[in-house]
């Protein structure tokens, strides 16, 4: 299949190889060139512009941090948007709001192109491994024509509806679980500290009791307070609950953890750890509790 790819971050390069590995024919763009010509000689072709990448493909693919770089590469100049043929299909595995899923799939509909949101669950290391979880959404028939995409890129792909922006709800709920997961570990793993108990101790009995690879991860990490380099900027995940919680309002259903959760990432970002990762946000109940 030809394939367009846009955003080569950790998890887009990652992405894009794994395409690449999968016999698919591959161009790449990313505002910063190099990183796509470091795949050109894994047989990737490098693009000047998004439209550029998108103009013969198939499948375009959009792997970007938030709404405003999502919409500079589709609408801006020499925007995806202007270079996608009809009938071709744009791929957004970014996380971003409900309401730009719906703005991209009016406007590619308007364009002759079709549209589908389907954001990934995963780190880069499991971008690397293709063991990525899909959450697609939108139209039947071409959710089963990207399912090469989608095998090359994942271990598993789930459908979430007929609307492209109810794969994006799914997305943003399940981020906000893993921030309320970091939360619990943080405010455990503050009490457990003065309590003198050892926290890997504590990590052991909830691997035990969950067996989750979440769980298991996200836990060693704070343990261990490795915070840098980020896998998943803890800025990226105060987008995230923010954006939930806007989908909460549209949808009229309260989610006041969610509103908790955000404050305390707009708390450490105050406080200069908006590029640390994610789980950083544990630091927060540390400094509450005077550790």
């Amino acid at each position: 299949m030809k394939v367009a790819f846009v955003g080569l971050g950790r998890m887009g390069s990652a992405m894009a190889r794994n395409l690449l590995h999968g016999g698919h024919q591959v161009t790449v763009y990313n505002r910063t060139r190099s990183k796509g010509e470091q795949l050109a000689g894994e047989g990737a072709q490098v693009a000047n512009s998004p439209a550029d990448a998108a103009r013969d493909c198939e499948v375009a693919v959009t792997m970007l941090a938030d709404d405003g770089a999502v919409e500079e590469a589709v609408f801006g100049d020499g925007g995806l948007i202007s270079g996608l043929k009809a009938g071709a299909i744009h791929i957004s595995s970014s996380t971003i709001s409900t309401n730009l899923a719906r703005r991209l799939a009016a406007e590619h509909a308007k364009h002759g192109q079709h549209y589908l949101s389907a954001p990934v669950f995963g780190r880069p290391e499991a971008a690397a491994a293709k063991t990525l979880l899909v959450v697609a959404a939108g139209d039947a028939a071409d959710i089963e024509h990207c399912r090469p995409v989608f095998d090359s890129i994942g271990r598993q792909t789930f459908i979430a509806g007929a609307e492209p922006w109810q794969a994006n709800a799914v997305k943003l709920c399940g981020n906000f679980m893993i921030a309320s997961m970091i939360e619990a570990f943080g405010e455990a793993f503050a009490t457990l500290r003065k309590a003198n108990v050892a926290p890997h101790l504590f990590l052991d009995v909830m691997n035990a009791l969950f067996a989750s690879p979440v769980y298991a991860n996200y836990g060693r990490i704070i343990a261990e307070e490795k915070f840098d380099p980020a896998g998943f900027a803890l800025k990226l995940g105060f987008k995230d609950v923010r954006l939930v919680l806007e989908t909460a309002n549209e949808c009229t259903a309260p989610m006041p953890l969610a509103s908790l959760v955000r404050d305390h990432f707009l708390s450490a970002i105050a406080l200069g750890q908006g590029d640390s990762d994610w789980s950083s946000l544990a630091r927060v109940a540390a400094r509450n509790a005077g550790l």
